[in-house]
């Protein structure tokens, strides 16, 4: 597989100035934003794609307790869920929910309760580059098809029947795909999996199934790679689509373009998936629906913390910062900077006690 603009995103995100180790005040809880004076450091590390919510979440935070650091490398979800379980940091962020090996180690390092909450939702953009073609929309078999590289040049009929009227360039398609362990490559072979089983039959994982096409690391990577090249066609965060094409998606008897509201919609009509502990909300997507103004192809984006630390400091921090995270005004600033979907005040509901069990066990 061809590395095509690679970009990684080894720096720390980081905000404040508390200095390491200093013992943290306990946090006041609630659902009202982050608890008035807290200090420390923390630090985290996964999705790539939370990134830019990240920055506003500690600028936000770090500016209301200007005694705490809160730092988050961007390493990605499987790199993140790797550092958490093995100890390395006190919370993740993860593009999906711990699998069913993960999630007894997660266990087992945070002595028995883990926290999973989903904090940021966004829909995953189909993003292309394709000179004269400023418009363009895919039905779901078609997305499959281009992405398990059996379409492969932009005047395929199947591209043309979705797109009437518009001239499309007799072009070799590029597939830019993520080159590390990616919940953004997960969740979007999730939705492949779900709307078009003949044509997508590839195990569903972090990692992408398909050789020859080019890879790039991050969504910073893939965004940067399909920019690059005409032709290019990728799967980002919508967040960092920047100037490139986005591609509607057939949903029903339409096409529908990657909103925040449109996000939000399915994960509104989404199951939650059941036996993983009382703290754990990890959500079974409904990647399949027809309803009219639902985009499917969204990324849930999870917070994962312990019930307990070592150093209980930690746990005061942790929770104070995800209570900020999950606040109304943490939700809206992460909306503003990132254009994520904030969370409903009855989701901040069911998700509230979960975070008030943050450090609880070591309080």
């Amino acid at each position: 597989m061809a590395a095509v603009g690679v970009a990684t995103s080894g720096a720390l995100l980081l905000a404040g100035c508390g200095a390491a180790n200093e013992t943290a005040a306990p946090s006041t809880g609630g659902a009202d934003g982050a608890a008035a004076g807290v200090s420390g450091s923390i630090a985290g590390a996964g999705s790539s794609a939370q990134q830019a919510a990240m920055q506003a979440w500690i600028a936000g935070f770090t500016g209301a307790n200007p005694g705490a650091t809160v730092n988050y490398d961007p390493i990605g979800s499987g790199g993140g869920r790797t550092q958490f379980i093995e100890g390395a940091t006190v919370f993740a962020g993860s593009d999906a929910y711990l699998d069913e090996e993960e999630l007894p180690a997660a266990q087992e390092r945070c002595g028995g309760d883990v926290v999973e909450v989903p904090l940021y939702i966004s829909p995953i953009a189909v993003v292309y580059n394709l000179e004269g073609v400023e418009q363009l929309n895919l039905a779901p078999a078609t997305i499959a098809g281009i992405f398990a590289q059996q379409i492969t040049n932009w005047n395929d009929p199947a591209i043309a029947a979705d797109n009437p009227g518009v001239t499309l360039p007799d072009l070799p398609i590029t597939v830019v795909n993520r080159s590390d362990e990616s919940g953004t490559t997960e969740n979007f072979a999730e939705y492949l999996a779900a709307v078009a089983p003949d044509v997508w039959t590839y195990e569903v994982s972090g990692d992408w199934p398909v050789p020859g096409g080019a890879a790039a690391q991050g969504t910073s990577g893939v965004v940067g790679a399909v920019g690059a090249g005409n032709g290019t066609i990728g799967y980002a965060d919508a967040s960092q689509a920047g100037d490139l094409g986005v591609a509607g998606v057939g949903v029903g008897g339409e096409f529908v373009q990657p909103t925040a509201e449109a996000a939000s919609t399915v994960v509104q009509a989404s199951e939650r998936v059941e036996g993983r502990g009382q703290h754990s909300f990890a959500f079974d997507l409904a990647r399949d629906t027809t309803q009219s103004g639902a985009y499917p192809i969204v990324l849930v984006s999870y917070t994962l913390a312990c019930g307990s630390y070592e150093n209980p400091a930690d746990g005061e921090l942790v929770r104070a910062f995800v209570t900020y995270m999950a606040s109304e005004e943490g939700q809206q600033t992460a909306a503003e900077n990132a254009g994520s979907a904030p969370i409903s005040d009855s989701l901040r509901q069911q998700f509230q006690p979960a975070i008030d069990a943050i450090g609880a066990a070591a309080s």
